[in-house]
Parts: structure tokens; sequence; C-alpha cells
């Protein structure tokens, strides 16, 4: 054979290899449809028809500030968590890949099903479904870990293999998926649909910045949600080593959550006030963020769905510009839509509830206030009540919102790590 025609064919097949190899690794991300470049003309109405439109939704009053010029993101929205009110919004209903951030509807729907103190032995067969290419907080097989040690590893590290533990105990990945499913229908997040419970590229898996919000709004009721998603650090359990005698040990490493609005990074900075919630980033998503933040007493819920600048923590950036707009405009902005509370809430009146300054687990707001991260969670202290909160029962206590929202008080006064 010719030279030349031996390096025509030696590249063929380095091609052909590396094109196989890339199809081996990614599998559901080559599956996943790429997203359309515009927004459909007619989307969900819920919450209100403006939220429907395509395009930025915003209603500026006097003195309400403009809206950040550099937003690259398909979507985005920003709300009042405690009212509901939606102050500004873009492509708010646009059904798009969730990424990491579905994880959020994952821990609302599992997390209250099992106590942080019950153990699993993890098996071959519940992580056989983790996708190739995923996040990982480095569960081991044949190792024990507690149900709190699993959900620091969703939160912080977005874990696909805690998540598909986790998956397993509730009955399998199949179940999980229903369980979701069903869940977004309560919340009435219709935008949602659930193929896989840890958010990874799949064909068909979508959501919105809408609904990512109604995720985090009703996580955020949950005590030990509000925890694990503002927890800063914490040691996760290794894996069991044995020496030359024959004796056994098993050490711990440290993991850091990957919000980087909550731990910072060379190019950003903590930002003020900020509690939560989840991060995401896949092929075919992008970077997906929705975060929950306080100031003055008021408490702001930001989703940011695929900004199309390179930059680097470009999710972030975003995010923390329309957390700045979202403050200045508090009182000035009139709303251009509203989140809906679950349906099994929609139109009962809210009533107070007899456990007025108290938080979801009963304990007075006081008496948590400074409560911090237990059980190995390094970092953040979290305070669970804010002095004045005020439960609210909504439809025979399907649905409890607290006025003043539970959020960690030391996370306004910690520095930059």
């Amino acid at each position: 054979m010719p030279a030349p025609n031996k390096i025509i064919s030696r590249s063929l097949v380095i091609t052909s290899a590396a094109l196989l190899s890339a199809s081996l690794a990614a599998p559901a991300a080559l599956a996943a449809p790429v997203p359309s470049a515009t927004p459909p003309a007619g989307m969900s109405t819920v919450g209100g028809a403006r939220l429907g439109l395509p395009g930025t939704q915003v209603d500026l009053g006097n003195g309400a500030p403009v809206l950040p010029k550099d937003l690259t993101a398909r979507s985005w929205i920003v709300a009042d968590a405690e009212s509901g009110a939606v102050l500004a919004a873009h492509n708010a209903h646009w059904r798009l890949p969730p990424a990491s951030t579905l994880k959020m509807l994952f821990a609302d729907t599992v997390l209250p099903k099992f106590p942080r103190t019950q153990t699993h032995k993890v098996t071959p067969a519940d992580l056989a479904d983790v996708g190739a290419g995923s996040s990982l907080v480095g569960v081991k097989e044949n190792e024990t870990y507690t149900v709190h040690d699993l959900w620091l590893g969703v939160f912080l590290r977005s874990g696909n293999d805690a998540v598909h533990v986790l998956s397993t105990m509730n009955g399998g990945t199949k179940p999980t998926v229903e369980d979701m499913n069903a869940h977004a229908q309560e919340l009435q997040a219709l935008d949602t649909n659930v193929v896989s419970p840890d958010g990874y590229d799949a064909d068909h898996q979508v959501s919105s910045a809408y609904d990512l919000t109604l995720f985090a709004r009703s996580g955020m009721q949950k005590k030990d949600f509000r925890e694990y998603c503002s927890t800063v650090r914490a040691s996760f359990p290794g894996e069991t080593k044995k020496n030359k005698k024959g004796k056994t040990s098993r050490g711990s490493f440290e993991i850091q959550n990957t919000n980087r609005l909550l731990s910072g990074d060379y190019d950003i900075s903590v930002y003020q006030g900020i509690a939560g919630v989840k991060n995401g980033n896949t092929t075919h998503a992008g970077a997906t963020f929705t975060g929950v933040a306080e100031r003055d007493g008021r408490v702001l819920l930001v989703t940011v769905m695929n900004p199309s600048k390179p930059d680097h923590n470009e999710v972030y950036k975003e995010t923390a510009k329309l957390f700045d707009w979202g403050f200045a405009a508090l009182g000035k902005a009139r709303p251009v839509g509203e989140l809906v509370p679950p349906r099994s809430a929609a139109g009962a009146k809210a009533e107070p509830g007899p456990s007025a300054g108290r938080t979801d687990d009963g304990s007075s707001a006081a008496a948590v206030a400074h409560a911090s991260v237990q059980n190995g969670s390094r970092g953040a202290g979290i305070a669970l009540g804010v002095a004045g909160g005020v439960l609210v029962l909504l439809a025979a206590g399907a649905f409890l919102v607290n006025r003043r929202w539970p959020l960690p008080d030391l996370m306004r006064r910690r520095t930059r790590p």
C-alpha cells in the first residue's frame, strides 16, 4: 500500500475509534435532543398569562431599576419566595433540559421517606444505572452509608451515585421517577417530565425556570432540605481499607458544595445572604441554577437556565445580578405573575396554624436560631428559625409556608472561605 494511503487509512481508524469511544462514554447525552434555539410562541400560563409569553416580562413601577443589560440565559425568573410574586421573568415556561437542578424535585420527593440515621449497604446493582460521565461523590460498592451521608453527597457534590442509591432504597429508578412526576403534578409544575432522577441528559427530560423555582420553594419548607442545601463543606465516608495485619479502618474525605454563590471561587465571591439551593451542568442543559437569598428580611428565589455567554461561572454571575435587581425592585416593580401553590392547597384560605413561631419540626424559632449543621457537616451554620416566623396552614396541613423563611442567619455574616 502506498504511504499516503496508509496515512489516510490510519487516520480513518483513529477517527472511527474516537467516535466510538465518545458514543460509549455518553450514550444518554447523545440520545438527548438539542433544545430549540428559540422558545415556542405559546407556553404554559400557570402563574399568569404573561409568564406564557416569550421574551422578557417585567412591569417597572416608579423608582424600579432597569433590568441588567447583559443577561444571556435562555430562561430566568425572579420571585418573592414568601408572597410568591414573580417580579420579572424571561421565557419562564420554556421547557428545557434541567441538569442537576432536577435533584431539587428528587430531594423534595424522596427526602421525607427515610430517617437520616438509617443505613444502607451499597450493592453493584444500586449503581448500575449511573450514567457515564456523571458527577459522583464517591459512593463505593459493599460500603455502608447513612441516609445523611447520601444526602450530603446529593446536595454538595451533585452525586448521581448517591441519587441512585437513594432511588434503590425507594424501590428503584422507575418507581422514583413515577413518584417525582406525580409530585411535580401536585406542585403544578406542569412543564416537567422526569426520565432520570438525577437530571442526567435524557430524551424528553425537561423542566422550566418556573417549575424549578416551585421545587425550590417547596423543598425549603423542609428542615433537612434547608440544612443540606446550605451546607458548604462536610466529611464523607471513605473506603474501608485493611492493613498488613488484617486490621480494617475507614477514613473520610472532605467534600465542598459546588454552588459557587455559596462556596465562592477565584472569579466570584460568596453572595451575601445566599442559603442554597442547587446547581447543574450537562451537555444539553448547559449551566442551570436555582438560588435563594435573604436581604433586609426579604427572601428571593432566582432561577437561571443556560446562559450563552461562555465565561466561567456565568450562571452564578447572572444569578447574582438578578438577585441584586430583585432586592432593589421589591416594592417598586409590579408582579407579572405568581408562584402557584400545590394542587392540594390551591384555593384554600390561608389560616394561622397552631404552631406560630415554630419551624416544621415543632421547635421554637428562637431555640433553633443558631443551630448548626451536624453529623460531620462543617462550614456554614444554619439557623433553622427566624424570629417572628408564623406558620401558615394551607389545605389542612398539606403545605406549610413560613411567612418569614427560616434561612441560615450565619450565612449572612460568613466571610468568603
